[in-house]
Protein backbone atom coordinates (compact mmCIF):
# COMPACT_ATOMS: atom_id res chain seq x y z
CA UNK A 1 0.00 0.00 0.00
CA UNK A 2 1.25 3.22 -1.35
CA UNK A 3 0.50 6.63 0.09
CA UNK A 4 -1.99 8.50 -1.37
CA UNK A 5 -3.47 11.67 0.75
CA UNK A 6 -6.76 12.48 -0.09
CA UNK A 7 -7.83 15.10 -1.96
CA UNK A 8 -9.13 17.26 0.89
CA UNK A 9 -6.11 16.76 3.26
CA UNK A 10 -3.96 17.92 0.25
CA UNK A 11 -5.41 20.96 -0.80
CA UNK A 12 -4.83 21.92 3.02
CA UNK A 13 -1.33 20.99 2.66
CA UNK A 14 -0.03 21.92 0.05
CA UNK A 15 -0.46 25.73 0.69
CA UNK A 16 1.81 25.51 3.94
CA UNK A 17 4.03 22.81 2.75
CA UNK A 18 6.88 25.53 1.29
CA UNK A 19 7.26 26.62 4.30
CA UNK A 20 8.59 23.38 5.92
CA UNK A 21 10.64 20.83 4.53
CA UNK A 22 9.24 17.16 4.36
CA UNK A 23 12.35 14.44 4.93
CA UNK A 24 12.30 11.08 5.02
CA UNK A 25 14.00 9.15 7.35
CA UNK A 26 14.89 5.30 7.03
CA UNK A 27 17.23 2.41 7.67
CA UNK A 28 17.29 -1.18 7.85
CA UNK A 29 16.61 -2.70 11.01
CA UNK A 30 19.75 -2.05 13.24
CA UNK A 31 21.00 0.49 11.55
CA UNK A 32 20.70 3.38 14.17
CA UNK A 33 17.90 5.12 12.38
CA UNK A 34 16.05 5.68 15.70
CA UNK A 35 18.99 7.46 17.15
CA UNK A 36 19.46 10.29 14.33
CA UNK A 37 15.64 10.41 14.77
CA UNK A 38 16.30 11.87 18.51
CA UNK A 39 19.20 14.11 17.15
CA UNK A 40 16.95 16.18 14.99
CA UNK A 41 14.26 16.31 17.53
CA UNK A 42 17.00 17.60 19.82
CA UNK A 43 17.87 20.33 17.51
CA UNK A 44 14.66 21.36 16.35
CA UNK A 45 12.85 18.68 13.85
CA UNK A 46 9.25 17.73 14.54
CA UNK A 47 9.15 13.99 14.43
CA UNK A 48 6.33 11.81 12.92
CA UNK A 49 7.42 8.23 14.14
CA UNK A 50 5.52 5.76 11.66
CA UNK A 51 6.76 2.91 13.27
CA UNK A 52 5.48 3.53 16.51
CA UNK A 53 2.13 5.04 15.24
CA UNK A 54 1.54 1.81 13.39
CA UNK A 55 1.66 0.15 17.25
CA UNK A 56 -0.54 2.56 18.35
CA UNK A 57 -3.10 1.89 15.84
CA UNK A 58 -3.05 -1.94 16.16
CA UNK A 59 -3.63 -1.28 20.20
CA UNK A 60 -6.31 1.14 19.57
CA UNK A 61 -7.79 1.56 16.15
CA UNK A 62 -10.39 -0.65 15.77
CA UNK A 63 -11.36 -0.79 12.14
CA UNK A 64 -7.89 -1.57 12.05
CA UNK A 65 -7.94 -4.53 14.59
CA UNK A 66 -11.22 -5.84 12.47
CA UNK A 67 -9.93 -6.38 9.74
CA UNK A 68 -6.08 -7.87 11.03
CA UNK A 69 -8.01 -10.34 12.91
CA UNK A 70 -9.97 -11.12 9.84
CA UNK A 71 -6.84 -12.02 8.00
CA UNK A 72 -4.51 -13.15 10.41
CA UNK A 73 -6.69 -15.54 12.76
CA UNK A 74 -7.91 -15.55 16.39
CA UNK A 75 -4.27 -17.02 16.50
CA UNK A 76 -2.81 -13.82 17.22
CA UNK A 77 -5.13 -12.79 20.21
CA UNK A 78 -4.06 -12.76 23.78
CA UNK A 79 -5.94 -14.24 26.90
CA UNK A 80 -7.83 -10.84 26.88
CA UNK A 81 -9.60 -10.97 23.18
CA UNK A 82 -6.54 -8.18 22.39
CA UNK A 83 -3.90 -8.51 19.41
CA UNK A 84 -0.67 -9.56 20.72
CA UNK A 85 1.90 -7.40 19.14
CA UNK A 86 4.40 -10.39 19.15
CA UNK A 87 2.05 -13.07 17.87
CA UNK A 88 1.26 -10.53 14.84
CA UNK A 89 4.89 -10.27 14.35
CA UNK A 90 6.20 -13.79 14.17
CA UNK A 91 3.63 -14.16 11.49
CA UNK A 92 3.27 -10.85 9.39
CA UNK A 93 7.40 -11.08 9.49
CA UNK A 94 7.33 -14.64 8.07
CA UNK A 95 7.22 -14.04 4.68
CA UNK A 96 6.65 -11.47 2.02
CA UNK A 97 2.96 -12.20 1.32
CA UNK A 98 1.99 -11.36 5.33
CA UNK A 99 3.77 -8.46 5.60
CA UNK A 100 2.24 -6.98 2.39
CA UNK A 101 -1.15 -7.47 3.54
CA UNK A 102 -0.51 -6.43 7.27
CA UNK A 103 1.12 -3.19 6.05
CA UNK A 104 -2.23 -2.93 3.72
CA UNK A 105 -4.06 -2.86 6.54
CA UNK A 106 -2.47 -0.56 8.83
CA UNK A 107 -0.62 1.96 6.56
CA UNK A 108 -3.79 3.79 5.14
CA UNK A 109 -4.41 4.64 9.01
CA UNK A 110 -0.66 5.84 9.50
CA UNK A 111 -0.58 7.97 5.86
CA UNK A 112 -4.20 9.58 7.67
CA UNK A 113 -2.44 10.32 10.63
CA UNK A 114 0.67 11.73 8.81
CA UNK A 115 -1.60 13.89 6.28
CA UNK A 116 -2.98 15.52 9.71
CA UNK A 117 -0.32 16.01 11.87
CA UNK A 118 1.97 17.49 9.31
CA UNK A 119 -1.11 20.05 8.26
CA UNK A 120 -1.62 20.78 11.64
CA UNK A 121 2.35 21.35 12.30
CA UNK A 122 3.29 23.32 9.12
CA UNK A 123 0.50 25.80 10.41
CA UNK A 124 1.66 26.63 13.73
CA UNK A 125 4.59 27.35 11.76
CA UNK A 126 7.41 26.26 14.74
CA UNK A 127 9.42 23.88 12.58
CA UNK A 128 11.68 23.92 9.45
CA UNK A 129 11.98 20.38 8.92
CA UNK A 130 9.29 17.43 9.76
CA UNK A 131 10.59 14.36 9.49
CA UNK A 132 8.85 11.16 8.22
CA UNK A 133 10.82 8.55 10.65
CA UNK A 134 10.30 5.00 8.88
CA UNK A 135 11.30 1.89 8.57
CA UNK A 136 9.45 1.68 4.78
CA UNK A 137 9.87 4.83 3.13
CA UNK A 138 10.65 3.62 -0.08
CA UNK A 139 8.78 0.17 0.27
CA UNK A 140 6.06 2.65 1.23
CA UNK A 141 6.36 4.85 -1.97
CA UNK A 142 6.09 7.91 0.98
CA UNK A 143 9.95 8.84 -0.56
CA UNK A 144 7.62 10.03 -3.22
CA UNK A 145 6.22 12.90 -1.10
CA UNK A 146 9.27 13.72 0.28
CA UNK A 147 11.76 16.58 -0.60
CA UNK A 148 14.98 14.80 0.70
CA UNK A 149 15.23 11.26 2.09
CA UNK A 150 17.73 10.18 4.54
CA UNK A 151 19.11 6.70 4.91
CA UNK A 152 21.05 5.54 7.65
CA UNK A 153 23.41 2.27 6.83
CA UNK A 154 25.54 0.28 8.96
CA UNK A 155 27.66 -2.63 8.24
CA UNK A 156 25.63 -6.08 9.17
CA UNK A 157 27.44 -7.22 11.89
CA UNK A 158 27.27 -3.97 13.78
CA UNK A 159 23.21 -4.19 13.08
CA UNK A 160 22.86 -7.74 14.05
CA UNK A 161 24.67 -6.43 17.71
CA UNK A 162 22.09 -3.78 17.74
CA UNK A 163 19.00 -5.54 17.19
CA UNK A 164 20.23 -8.73 19.47
CA UNK A 165 21.41 -6.24 22.66
CA UNK A 166 17.70 -5.01 22.41
CA UNK A 167 16.58 -8.42 23.52
CA UNK A 168 13.24 -8.34 22.16
CA UNK A 169 13.86 -10.89 18.98
CA UNK A 170 16.24 -14.11 18.28
CA UNK A 171 18.46 -14.13 15.80
CA UNK A 172 16.16 -15.91 13.74
CA UNK A 173 13.49 -12.92 14.23
CA UNK A 174 16.28 -10.41 12.82
CA UNK A 175 17.47 -12.08 9.85
CA UNK A 176 13.70 -12.66 8.78
CA UNK A 177 13.12 -9.12 9.12
CA UNK A 178 16.31 -7.89 7.11
CA UNK A 179 15.37 -10.08 4.18
CA UNK A 180 11.81 -8.27 3.87
CA UNK A 181 13.19 -4.66 4.01
CA UNK A 182 15.34 -3.47 0.74
CA UNK A 183 18.94 -4.16 1.24
CA UNK A 184 21.31 -0.86 1.71
CA UNK A 185 22.38 -0.74 -1.82
CA UNK A 186 18.97 -0.40 -3.33
CA UNK A 187 18.60 2.37 -0.57
CA UNK A 188 21.72 4.25 -0.94
CA UNK A 189 21.29 4.81 -4.68
CA UNK A 190 18.15 6.39 -4.20
CA UNK A 191 19.06 8.45 -1.29
CA UNK A 192 19.46 12.55 -0.99
CA UNK A 193 21.50 12.13 1.90
CA UNK A 194 23.50 8.67 3.29
CA UNK A 195 24.27 8.46 7.32
CA UNK A 196 27.07 5.82 7.91
CA UNK A 197 27.19 4.40 11.31
CA UNK A 198 29.53 2.18 11.74
CA UNK A 199 31.63 3.54 14.51
CA UNK A 200 30.96 5.68 17.55
CA UNK A 201 27.68 7.65 19.12
CA UNK A 202 29.66 10.71 18.78
CA UNK A 203 30.56 9.98 15.11
CA UNK A 204 27.42 9.58 14.02
CA UNK A 205 26.09 12.58 15.88
CA UNK A 206 28.50 14.36 13.97
CA UNK A 207 27.33 13.27 11.07
CA UNK A 208 23.99 14.07 12.02
CA UNK A 209 24.50 17.27 12.73
CA UNK A 210 26.63 18.15 8.95
CA UNK A 211 23.07 16.84 7.21
CA UNK A 212 20.89 18.61 9.57
CA UNK A 213 22.66 22.28 8.76
CA UNK A 214 22.45 21.46 5.47
CA UNK A 215 18.84 21.21 5.61
CA UNK A 216 18.33 24.12 7.40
Amino acid sequence: MVWEPSRKSQSALWKHWYNMLRVGLTGGIGSGKSEVSRFFKQWGAYIFNADKEAKNIIDTNETAQNDIIAEFGTDILDADNKINKQKLARVAFHDEDNQLLLNSIVHPHVFREIDKQFGDVSIKDKHKIFVLDAALIYESGADTHMDYVIVVTSLLRFRTERAMSRGNMTREDFMKRLDLQWPDEDKVHMADFIIPNNSSVEDLEKEAREIFDKLI
